[in-house]
C-alpha cells in the first residue's frame, strides 16, 4: 500500500507539471491556431538558463529561479515578436514549419554550449519538504514540484478569472474576429500568450530537470509529451490540458512501477492513438460541426 500512495503522489506531482507545461500550448493554440513545435526546447531552455545562473553565476535559488521565469517571460515573447508576427495572413503551415526550425535552432544552441552530456543542480531543496511514514516515503522533488504545480495553477486561475489580459485572452480564445471587432489588441494577446507559454514550460523545465537531470535530448523529448495531454484533454481545453496531464503522468509513474521503467516512455502516446480512434476531440474538446 505504501509503494503505491507512493507512486500515486509522484504520478500527481509530475502530471501537474505536464499540464501546465500543456497549459502554455494550449493557450498558444487556441489564440493564434498554431502547434508550437519548439515546445520541448522552450522546456530545456528554461532548465539550462537555471542552471547556468545557480552554477556559473552563483545567484541565491530563489533569485535564479525569479530571473529564469523573467527570462523565460521575455524569450516567448521576443519570439512571437521576431519570428510570428511577420507572418501573420500567411498560411498556417508556414508558421507551423517556424516552430519546427525554431525547436532546431534552439536545441542546436544549447548542444553547442552545454552539450549532449548529463547535468544536475545542486541539492539545495531541504530535507524537511519530504514526507516521511513508517516505510511510506515521499522524495522533497516530488513534494515541491506539486507546491509549484499547486502555486502556478491557482495563479493562473486568478489571471483568466480577474486581469483585463486574462479576460481579453479568453474572448480572442473564444471568437478572435467578435474580440478584435470589440477592440481587442489580438496581437498584444498572442505575444502574451507565447510569453506565459515560455514561462510555464521553463517553470516546468527547472523541476523535471531536479527530478531527472538536465539533458537537452531527454528535456525536448519530454517536450513532445505535450501532444499526447493536450489530446487527452482536448486541444482547446486549458481545464482539460491540467487533467490530461496528471492522467499521463500517473500512468506514467504506475507502468514504470508495477511493468516495466522502459514501457513509461511509450504509454502516453498509446494512449494518444487510442483517444484519437475513440474520441478525436479529447475528454473535454469541444466537437466542431461544419455545415455543408
Amino acid at each position: 500500500m505504501s509503494f503505491f500512495m507512493q507512486l500515486l503522489i509522484n504520478g500527481i506531482s509530475i502530471g501537474f507539471l505536464y499540464g501546465l507545461s500543456a497549459m502554455g500550448f494550449v493557450m498558444i493554440f487556441k489564440s493564434s491556431s498554431v502547434l508550437n513545435f519548439a515546445h520541448g526546447e522552450l522546456l530545456a531552455m528554461g532548465a539550462f538558463f537555471f542552471l547556468a545562473l545557480v552554477t556559473w553565476a552563483k545567484l541565491p535559488i530563489a533569485v535564479a529561479f525569479i530571473v529564469t521565469l523573467v527570462a523565460c517571460f521575455a524569450l516567448g515573447f521576443l519570439i512571437e515578436r521576431l519570428f510570428l508576427r511577420p507572418l501573420i495572413g500567411e498560411p498556417l503551415i508556414y508558421v507551423i514549419m517556424l516552430t519546427v526550425g525554431l525547436a532546431a535552432m534552439f536545441k542546436g544552441l544549447m548542444l553547442l554550449i552545454w552539450g549532449g552530456n548529463l547535468h544536475t543542480y545542486p541539492d539545495f531543496l531541504p530535507e524537511a519538504l519530504g514526507i516521511s511514514w513508517n516505510i511510506f516515503s515521499i522524495p522533497p522533488v516530488f513534494t515541491a514540484a506539486l507546491i509549484v504545480g499547486v502555486i502556478f495553477l491557482i495563479l493562473f486561475g486568478l489571471f483568466f478569472k480577474y486581469s483585463s489580459q486574462g479576460i481579453f485572452m479568453r474572448s480572442v480564445a473564444d471568437n478572435q474576429k467578435a474580440a478584435l471587432s470589440l477592440g481587442v489588441h489580438v496581437q498584444r494577446v498572442f505575444a502574451l500568450s507565447w510569453a506565459i507559454a515560455a514561462l510555464v514550460a521553463g517553470m516546468s523545465g527547472i523541476v523535471l530537470g531536479i527530478i531527472n537531470g538536465i539533458n537537452v535530448h531527454d528535456l525536448s523529448a519530454i517536450g513532445l509529451k505535450v501532444f499526447p495531454v493536450v489530446i487527452l484533454g482536448g486541444l482547446d481545453s486549458i481545464g482539460g490540458a491540467i487533467i490530461g496531464g496528471i492522467i499521463i503522468g500517473l500512468l506514467e509513474t504506475f507502468t514504470g512501477g508495477y511493468l516495466s521503467p522502459s514501457l513509461r516512455d511509450v504509454v502516453p502516446y498509446i494512449v494518444l492513438v487510442l483517444i484519437l480512434l475513440v474520441k478525436p476531440y479529447g475528454l473535454f474538446g469541444l466537437k466542431e460541426i461544419e455545415r455543408v
